[in-house]
């Protein structure tokens, strides 16, 4: 059970700012339309430094996932990632109001 809390945790961190759950959404929204750094950095209105730093930041929980096209990184959002990322709160919530005790 400690690692699905510690795996929770480390993603609940991630997710926590603001501008990367900007960036999931553009990403999402704009499933059709690759975008890069250069395109998130101009629809949010932050540095393509901090951008990057985010993105980085979403890359290690493995929620986006890089596309190198020539100079440009174009990212996408795991989809099937979210899903079970949504699973595992959906089961943690669960946990809270069903009062089981969870499977070791």
């Amino acid at each position: 059970m400690k690692e699905f809390v510690v795996q929770m945790a480390e993603i609940f961190k991630a997710l926590g700012d603001p501008n990367r759950l900007k960036i999931i959404k553009l990403l999402v929204l704009n499933q059709d339309e690759p975008l890069c750094v250069a395109d998130l950095a101009e629809r949010l209105g932050i540095s393509q430094p901090a951008v990057s730093q985010h993105l980085k930041i979403l890359r290690n929980i493995n929620v986006v996932i890089p596309h190198k096209v020539g100079f440009h990184v174009y990212y996408k959002v795991d989809t099937t990632l979210m899903k079970t990322l949504t699973g595992n709160v959906e089961k943690l919530l669960g946990l809270a109001f069903d009062g089981h005790r969870p499977e070791e």
